[in-house]
């Protein structure tokens, strides 16, 4: 396959004209996997954020094509909302070559060659779970801002219920330096809140699937966080690690190239 270095050394020797490096850059700017799915290969040269495969309602067979073209055209492979029987399958069809990683048992998976490493970009970004429950999904943030080159600090189970919990952990964030903040809670979502009313650093709300009855699936912690009175605090959307990790990593390595 065509790089995106190569296109751009033969427009810079004339062995391209601007047009047809344009309409390379088209073509080589996806693998098709048959008829299933249209990879987009250059998404991290392009904005910043790596491909990542969504792999929830997706057959083993689907899935398992999918994987074996993006490991033919990358080093690495981000997936999400895997089930047991799809992270079985893809563990079983790797050779040496290739490691396969699962966090938040599922949530998001980091399929990669050998002695493959992120590179570094200097961002820095703290993850902060209010319950164990949250971790699930805190790790797909944290895993994800880690693939796009951010150092992660993390802390666990500090939510609001035992709030004291909560600060040592902060207070070794801000003066680790950290750009950026993700909190993942459930139930009433309050923690998110109350950070942000408590640092100068931007706050990523990330509402959870926990709770109770009314508003247990994540509504009641979303609802909540749209509706904080806390200037400062951003909201994806229930679940959403993956995107609450890229947004997070977008900015930190922002602030890094200054």
């Amino acid at each position: 396959m065509t790089e995106l270095r190569d296109i751009l050394d033969k427009v810079a020797k004339g062995d391209y004209t601007v047009e047809e490096a344009e309409t390379k850059l088209r073509i080589f700017n996806i693998v098709e996997v048959a008829h299933l799915a249209k990879l987009d290969v250059h998404r991290e040269t392009r904005k910043g954020i790596p491909e990542v495969i969504f792999a929830k309602n997706k057959s083993v067979s689907d899935l398992l094509e999918i994987v074996k073209a993006g490991m033919d055209a990358k080093p690495v492979l981000i997936l999400s909302k895997l089930t047991p029987e799809q992270q079985q399958a893809i563990s079983d069809s790797c050779g040496n070559d290739l490691v396969f990683e699962v966090f938040g048992e599922g949530e998001i998976a980091v399929l990669h060659k050998q002695n493959y490493l992120p590179r570094q970009t200097g961002g820095k970004i703290g993850v902060i779970a209010a319950g164990t429950s949250d971790r699930r999904v805190a790790e797909a943030a944290r895993v994800m801002a880690e693939q796009m080159g951010c150092q992660v600090l993390t802390t666990y189970d500090v939510g609001v219920a035992g709030v004291h919990r909560l600060f040592p952990e902060l207070e070794e964030m801000v003066e680790q330096g950290i750009d950026i903040l993700i909190i993942a809670a459930g139930m009433e979502g309050a923690l998110p809140s109350l950070v942000t009313g408590l640092v100068d650093i931007p706050v990523i709300g990330l509402p959870i699937s926990t709770g109770y009855g009314l508003g247990g699936e994540g509504l009641g912690a979303l609802i909540s966080m749209l509706q904080s009175c806390s200037l400062g605090l951003a909201v994806v959307n229930i679940d959403n690690g993956i995107g609450a990790g890229a947004i997070a990593a977008l900015i930190a390595n922002r602030i890094a190239q200054k």
